[in-house]
């Protein structure tokens, strides 16, 4: 009884995310389109453009200005959502000055990486008129790798006290795994990520130097050590299988073929919105139009190479740990932690989850298990 009651609060937890989450999306779309069709976009540049004549601080000023209005319109939702549903269910462990101020700086971090990128993009619009494109997707590459280096030890320590950790024994089963999938790990970091919420992760993050294992506070108090390697040998499953490479790889590709799809899609419909040309400000949020329309597309077929990945980083960590009941354990108890939804329907997971379903990983590690004839 215990467990269908656990499910079904999971279930509405999750779906009442997934509704507000859908209906956020379509809301966001139909007010970008009217707020283009009934002409408000061009007003407001042309407001700005009375007391401002640099271009790129009109476009600095205007997207501001929609980012407060849209941060107001939406703040409703976003309080329900990630503060009030988090609190009804038992997951949060925020006050709500704490959860204010952790958007803030949230908004503010987005803010020192987003302007300069939005500042170059223009120049690049500016400069390469319909091959914008090329040389965009190329900055995003860079950016991105610049990115997943610093964001472990730069960005990361503005939200979380990151301590090493001590505990030489887990230390060592963590390296030796590490080693066993060709990694040098050195760094094994602690974070308290108890200070927000009461769900529990880890992860292996970085490139290059600054590669690191970070291990949620919420995730030592409550799992062995045989539970915590098993997370561990998933995470470096990825690596072995090449999955970071891959995902750049694949993430280069799409987000090349992407800004060349937004590029033709913005252009040809410059006229059924009476604009221009394509550097015209009031213009550009086509392109968010766009982009969520393709975002749309890519959702399901990224989301299924990502199924496959997690597959063969869970065959990764029984095959290397042999230790498929306590890997089965702590996805038990992840599931139960986070308030994951066990049972998805098979349209929305095929759709939204980038993971499989708990019960599907489940079956795929009982199936190894007999093929390696494991007790």
């Amino acid at each position: 009884m215990q467990i269908a009651a656990n499910n079904s609060k999971a279930k509405k937890y999750n779906n009442i995310k997934l509704t507000f989450g859908i209906g956020k999306g379509i809301i966001s779309f139909l007010l970008i389109l009217l707020f283009i069709v009934l002409g408000y976009s061009t007003e407001l540049v042309d407001f700005i453009s009375d007391f401002v004549e640099n271009s790129y601080i009109v476009l600095f000023l205007y997207v501001s200005v929609i980012g407060i209005f849209s941060s107001i319109i939406f703040f409703p939702v976003n309080y329900y959502v990630d503060f009030y549903l988090e609190h009804k269910y038992q997951l949060s462990n925020q006050s709500f000055a704490a959860w204010i101020w952790e958007n803030l700086k949230a908004a503010l971090v987005g803010s020192v990486i987003g302007i300069p990128i939005l500042i170059l993009f223009y120049f690049i619009l500016i400069q390469f008129g319909n091959l914008w494109w090329l040389p965009f997707a190329i900055l995003m590459f860079v950016i991105s790798v610049v990115l997943a280096q610093i964001v472990p030890i730069l960005i990361m320590p503005l939200f979380y006290k990151i301590t090493p950790y001590e505990d030489e024994s887990l230390k060592n089963r963590i390296r030796e795994l590490a080693l066993d999938a060709g990694l040098k790990i050195e760094n094994v970091f602690q974070f308290n990520m108890s200070k927000n919420t009461k769900k529990a992760n880890a992860a292996f993050t970085g490139l290059g130097k600054t590669k690191r294992v970070l291990l949620g506070d919420t995730l030592l108090e409550n799992y062995s050590h045989d539970e915590v390697e098993t997370v561990l040998a998933h995470e470096f499953g990825h690596y072995k299988h090449k999955h970071i490479i891959k995902n750049i790889a694949i993430g280069t590709v799409s987000s090349f073929l992407t800004f060349f799809l937004l590029s033709v899609l913005y252009e040809a419909s410059l006229d059924i919105f009476s604009f221009t040309e394509i550097t015209q400000i009031d213009a550009l949020p086509l392109l968010a139009l766009w982009g969520m329309i393709l975002g749309i597309i890519q959702t399901p077929v990224t989301n299924y190479i990502s199924r496959r990945f997690e597959y063969q980083a869970d065959d990764y960590a029984v095959k290397t740990t042999l230790k498929p009941d306590a890997f089965k354990n702590t996805l038990e108890k992840l599931t139960d932690q986070n308030l994951g939804d066990r049972n998805p329907h098979p349209i929305v997971e095929w759709f939204f989850y980038s993971h499989p379903s708990i019960e599907r990983r489940k079956q795929n590690i009982e199936n190894l298990r007999k093929s390696l004839k494991l007790v």
